[in-house]
């Protein structure tokens, strides 16, 4: 975010700031039109690259990113201010790692020409459909998991064979400067480009010409961003969020269902897409729920200020964002039960939040207003199964759904009458970490998708070929239309 400051010494009044900003805005802009330019020049020159030549790029992604997996760890831990080592190689480093093994693996299939059926009436033709890059990508990545999701759709985009710019988040600026130092090593700039700026780059980027866009963020963001894509009409594929809930079936242990949602919710302290947002239980089952939590948090965290495990909220604004819904939340009547077992003095100044369990959350408020994002879990009850899925249809539809239950009724049920971007059974978040599914919201949490063979087809344009045989039909549909045509039309569509 960036904000205009009026200077009480010089009397620089908003709206000299603000014509700064615009003139920011055109440099920015016509600057990155020059480097867009350079690369859909290269595109058009160099054509499609092969199969071998993808597969190189993508073995050099891979082998650089290994090489420098603890300096992606030492920059993401310096932008957090604390970051689990283990949760930057496993949910960041090893994601795109197996992406990259996936796309290899069946890039040669996903590249094939396809076979279609021609009607009879047009035999012997032959139709086919071919795969070809759409172009130049742009991709805008966000702060949570700023390793991954930059180079998670980079992947596809290359394995479909396109040239691609990256803006990462100036909010992970460390991370940012590494992920740019890694593409310069492996890439020409005119085949993969990073740009690194703030808002004024941000906005510039999405109002380029693209061939696709890319963006992860807030569903307030993506509205911005498909809004300038629109002017050019650039295809967009919008990974978003929203509030993921998680449904505690009748049949499910909680001891069990607590723990793999205090999973979910503490890793990278909730500051994830697809983190569960709120819990719905059955009603009589919230108190156990809570001691359920208790043990699982202290399980997983025995301390959390001195904890390199336990990771902090990336910046002051959103550290006070989340004890903004807290202090909201508690005028309004809610009961907080915080998770700090150890009672231990945290350092608002360290930005390590302990997780807040909220019961009596009421709809006004603003945990359950707004995609939450950090170690805060609203928990309500509900009567019966369809109670609780007309409370989940009554809402935004949502990146993710997380339902426990081992009976197949039941799950079936859930799936077949809500809408959600994916869905985790028996677990959260880990859903997304599988390469052959595909990733993506619905909705205000998003549209279209990446990973898997949908990623490569996000990013290829699939195009239909006719090839007509020298022996055919055609002239019977041509005009002066008389009689023949008519025996014709009579045969084919009845009297």
């Amino acid at each position: 975010m960036v904000e205009n400051v009026r200077s009480a010494e010089n009397g620089s009044s908003s709206s000299s700031a603000s014509s700064a900003s615009a003139d920011a805005g055109r440099g920015a802009h016509a600057e990155l039109s020059a480097l867009l330019g350079r690369l859909k020049a290269a595109q058009r020159k160099s054509g499609a690259p092969d199969y071998d030549t993808r597969i190189d790029h993508l073995d050099k992604l891979e082998k650089a990113l290994l090489a420098r997996k603890e300096d992606f760890v030492k920059a993401i831990g310096m932008d957090f201010g604390t970051r689990s080592r283990h949760e930057t190689l496993a949910a960041e480093v090893m994601v795109v790692v197996n992406e990259i093994k996936h796309a290899r693996a069946h890039l040669h299939e996903w590249m094939e020409t396809e076979s279609r059926e021609i009607g009879w009436t047009f035999l012997p033709a032959r139709g086919e459909v071919l795969m070809q890059p759409v172009g130049v990508v742009g991709i805008i990545s966000p702060w949570n998991y700023p390793l991954q999701l930059a180079l998670a759709p980079l992947v596809g985009a290359l394995a479909a064979g396109n040239r691609v710019m990256l803006k990462p988040s100036e909010l992970a600026s460390d991370t940012a400067e590494m992920t740019k130092t890694l593409i310069s090593e492996i890439f020409e700039p005119d085949h993969v480009a990073v740009v690194t700026g703030g808002v004024d780059v941000a906005d510039a980027f999405s109002r380029l010409p693209f061939d696709h866009l890319v963006f992860t963020g807030s569903t307030r963001l993506g509205k911005i961003v498909m809004k300038a894509a629109a002017e050019n009409l650039t295809p967009v594929t919008l990974e978003l969020g929203g509030k993921s809930p998680a449904i505690v079936g009748d049949g499910y242990a909680i001891a069990q269902a607590a723990q793999k949602v205090m999973f979910g919710k503490c890793l990278n302290a909730g500051q994830t897409c697809v983190a569960p947002d709120y819990v719905l239980l059955p009603k009589g089952r919230a108190d156990a729920f809570v001691e359920e939590c208790k043990k699982a948090f202290a399980e997983m965290y025995p301390l959390i200020g001195s904890n390199p495990d336990y990771t902090a909220i990336i910046n002051d604004r959103h550290y006070d964002r989340l004890q903004s819904y807290l202090e909201d939340a508690r005028d309004r009547g809610a009961k907080l039960i915080e998770l700090n077992h150890k009672n231990e003095t945290l350092d608002p100044n360290a930005r390590k939040m302990a997780p807040v369990l909220v019961l009596h959350a009421k709809e006004d408020m603003l945990l359950m207003q707004e995609e939450i994002f950090g170690p805060i879990l609203p928990i309500k009850t509900y009567e019966t199964l369809d109670e609780a899925i007309a409370y989940v249809n009554d809402h935004p539809r949502p990146l993710s759904l997380y339902f426990f239950e081992h009976d197949q009724k039941a799950i079936d049920k859930v799936l077949r009458e809500t809408m959600s971007g994916g869905v985790g059974i028996n677990e959260t978040m880990l859903h997304v970490a599988q390469s052959d599914l595909p990733f993506g919201g619905i909705g205000p949490s998003g549209m279209g998708h990446y990973h898997a063979r949908e990623g490569f087809e996000t990013f290829t344009k699939k195009k239909p070929v006719f090839y007509q045989s020298r022996i055919n039909s055609t002239s019977l549909l041509k005009p002066p239309f008389g009689s023949r045509i008519d025996f014709v039309l009579k045969m084919l569509l009845g009297k």
